[in-house]
């Protein structure tokens, strides 16, 4: 490897029929099979040809219908929420599909419990040999609440709150195994030594439980806790549990921003500067030439209809803007739900100028997403350029198209990141934790 900084890469999916693009589905080169579950095994390989670290799922808990008091917008559109099919299952096949790619699964310290979340991590980290990560998310919106027997969503800050006693007594349970409590002495009939196995008997605020989880310590002990929170309580819980922080910032100015604001966290909660690596969602489009790049880039575009944008903002903003004008200014929404997403909205146009109509637009083709655009070579010195400007560790890439967007770039883009030496070649025996505390 060389001696400058390597990058470490992840790749993002909502397991539906779009992801920050909302038009995937409507890709013209052929159908998207979401709903298949080869279609995410063959996913899977190509990841791990491109030796990413891991890929995540996002994942959201309700149709959206926040747009118009109606789920009609998102419905017939076909917008980020209008399905999601729950990724354990999923990267349980993923597992079975590869040896090294990391696995990472949303799941809502809001709507889960405890209990249950850590059964399944610890599950698909020893099914998978180590390489199981939770993106750790708090939920955005009022038709989530619904479906859990809520008639409103937290408060924003109540979320974290919550979210902090749930990583609490989520720990607990993952150590209520000691790691040699496993005995398996066949000879003498001795399964596990019970003096290593722990009551937990937490009693909070939001939870009680009892413990012990009734699953042995798996190989991470613990998966890698991902995190994406923007806002400042956001940011400080990610300071406090993250290991990976997954950023969408639409300009390079707020990704160092960002990245500095990372460190600050850091060290406010005792932790080193490096203790959390901050991956930058990147939407590339590669072609042989740069204008095929912009080629694809314009074609994506086209495909993408701006109400669905609308339908995808209002739920993340978990606000009816129905009634505004199209040519009302983002400032006018007033949210309750992703902070750190409406500011970077309103950051995109000086003065949040930026219109409804125009926002429409931008949500739906990349939910600001930043593209890389051109040849492999540019999109190669793109990225190399934002990790030797200290404003990343690596990044998050987000799908155009699949599985187009993800083979171009594994065939193109990540031969030439290997040669310069700062991707690796090889993965080693790490777990996806021992990988992410490495340079690559």
């Amino acid at each position: 490897m060389s001696s400058q900084k390597s990058m470490h890469l992840c790749a993002f999916l909502c397991a539906g029929p779009v992801s920050h693009s909302h038009a995937i589905w409507r890709n013209p080169a052929h159908e998207t099979g979401f709903l298949r579950g080869d279609f995410y095994v063959e996913l899977a390989r190509t990841l791990e040809r491109g030796k990413f670290d891991f890929v995540f799922l996002a994942d959201r808990l309700a149709i959206a219908d926040q747009y118009g008091n109606s789920s009609e917008t998102g419905l017939r559109y076909g917008d980020q929420d209008a399905t999601r099919l729950d990724p354990i299952p999923i990267l349980g096949l993923m597992a079975a599909a590869t040896k090294h790619l990391g696995l990472g699964a949303t799941r809502s310290t809001t709507y889960g419990t405890p209990y249950s979340l850590a059964r399944e991590m610890a599950t698909l980290d020893h099914i998978s040999g180590g390489r199981a990560a939770w993106n750790v998310v708090t939920s955005m919106n009022d038709s989530e609440a619904m479906n859990y027997s809520a008639a409103r969503h937290l408060k924003h800050d109540e979320r974290y709150d919550r979210a902090d006693e749930f990583m609490e007594v989520t720990f607990k349970l993952w150590d209520s195994w000691e790691p040699d409590a496993l005995v398996l002495d066949r000879a003498n009939g001795i399964y596990a030594d019970p003096t290593k196995v722990h009551y937990v008997n937490h009693v909070g605020k939001n939870f009680q439980v009892r413990g012990p989880l009734n699953i042995p310590s798996s190989p991470q002990q613990r998966p890698v806790i991902i995190q994406a929170g923007s806002s400042g309580r956001g940011k400080r819980f990610a300071a406090r549990w993250s290991e990976v922080i997954f950023a969408l910032q639409p300009t390079m100015a707020r990704m160092k921003d960002f990245r500095n604001s990372i460190r600050a966290e850091l060290a406010d909660a005792g932790r080193p500067e490096d203790a959390s690596k901050v991956l930058m969602a990147i939407m590339p489009f590669v072609g042989t030439s740069r204008s095929e790049a912009e080629e694809k880039r314009d074609l994506h575009d086209s495909l993408v209809v701006p109400q669905v944008g609308l339908s995808t903002l209002a739920a993340h903003s978990n606000s009816d803007f129905s009634s505004l004008a199209l040519d009302a200014t983002v400032s006018e929404i007033e949210s309750t739900g992703s902070q750190g997403n409406m500011a970077a909205l309103r950051s995109i146009a000086p003065g949040g100028s930026l219109t409804i109509a125009e926002a429409g637009r931008v949500y739906g083709s990349g939910v600001m997403c930043p593209r890389s655009v051109g040849t492999a070579k540019d999109v190669a010195e793109h990225l190399l350029s934002i990790i030797d400007d200290d404003a990343a560790d690596g990044f998050v890439l987000s799908p155009a198209f699949l599985p187009d967007s993800f083979q171009d770039f594994v065939e193109h883009v990540v031969p030439i990141l290997q040669k310069s030496g700062r991707l690796r070649r090889e993965y080693g025996t790490e777990t996806l934790r021992g990988r992410l505390a490495g340079h690559a």
